[in-house]
């Protein structure tokens, strides 16, 4: 048997852009044979998977789940939305969530290497078996895992994915006013839980612009100095109701702000309700999209 050094290993990986455990694999099925290697790759995949690996991943599926105190909310990706609705993208993704709550992983890397929930395969084995059916890059881009009581929403059939955690003493019974929350936070997508999380930087940009605003404006320029400080507290509270999530207006009911229906739901329910803090996803946020031209493409292919 052929004595395989992690210079062999890497020089395999650069060659192939495949994982290095894949790469050692192979090596040692080849004997240690460079070209046998790269034709056992190649047979599973797996160098055609990572010549796809730089392909944009934008669409996919976000999920969020409940189970025995423990939530999850996940985002996998997909290039094409065509995939995101397949049976087995679902299947997978569900599968990721289930692992990722039973086995608490620390980050992607790491969630990869745990062994997926009802499989003797690993994350990582089983991301592989979806490419070699599919043929897209799938990228299983963030997580959160939260403890305690919960309640998780799903929009847009995994457009969006919310996961609300309550300091309750009331149990299922805050279950409806954690939901409304959560619809909540899918539907105005808050920057901040409150006041108090609202970075020091952050305020303090908003209220130059505000003073900015005003210094533009003639009917300021008389105004007293006291009286500025007012009317740019009364901007900033603007800027609270519309990115804090206890401020806002309350979607369902205009009465209320949030804060103010989450004290009313635990006055009628003789308990206690906070929202303690929430976790909100959106497929896709942050990634830039390539803009395709589809004539182009489709004339690309018959040339």
């Amino acid at each position: 048997m052929a004595n395989i050094t992690a210079k062999d290993v890497a020089s395999l990986r650069e060659r192939t852009g495949v994982g290095m455990m894949d790469c050692k694999k192979a090596l040692v099925e080849a004997d240690g044979d460079f070209e046998q290697a790269i034709v056992i790759l190649r047979e599973k995949g797996l160098a055609s998977q990572a010549k796809k690996a730089g392909r944009v991943s934008a669409e996919g599926l976000v999920e969020a789940f409940v189970e025995n105190g423990v939530g999850v909310v996940v985002e996998v990706n997909s290039e094409t939305d065509f995939v995101a609705n397949t049976d087995q993208f679902k299947s997978f993704v569900k599968t990721v969530a289930k692992t990722i709550a039973a086995e608490n992983p620390a980050d992607v890397e790491a969630l990869k290497a745990c062994k997926a929930v009802g499989s003797e395969m690993t994350v990582q084995e089983e991301l592989q078996e979806l490419f070699l059916k599919i043929r897209e890059n799938i990228q299983i881009r963030r997580f959160t895992r939260l403890e305690g009581d919960l309640v998780s929403y799903v929009h847009g059939e995994g457009r969006i994915g919310v996961l609300v955690q309550l300091d309750t003493d009331l149990g299922d019974k805050a279950y409806a006013c954690g939901k409304d929350c959560a619809l909540q936070i899918a539907a105005m997508s808050p920057a901040y839980l409150d006041r108090a999380s609202v970075p020091a930087e952050v305020l303090e940009g908003e209220k130059k612009i505000v003073m900015a605003q005003m210094a533009e404006d003639p009917k300021m320029a008389s105004k007293p100095e006291a009286v500025l400080a007012k009317i740019a507290e009364g901007k900033l509270g603007k800027y609270y109701s519309e990115n804090c999530l206890v401020e806002q207006e309350f979607v369902k009911d205009n009465e209320y702000t949030v804060g103010k229906y989450v004290e009313k739901c635990a006055k009628d329910l003789g308990g206690k309700i906070a929202i303690k803090q929430y976790i909100r996803y959106e497929r896709g946020e942050g990634i830039a999209k390539k803009e395709e031209n589809f004539a182009e493409e489709i004339a690309s292919m018959i040339k």
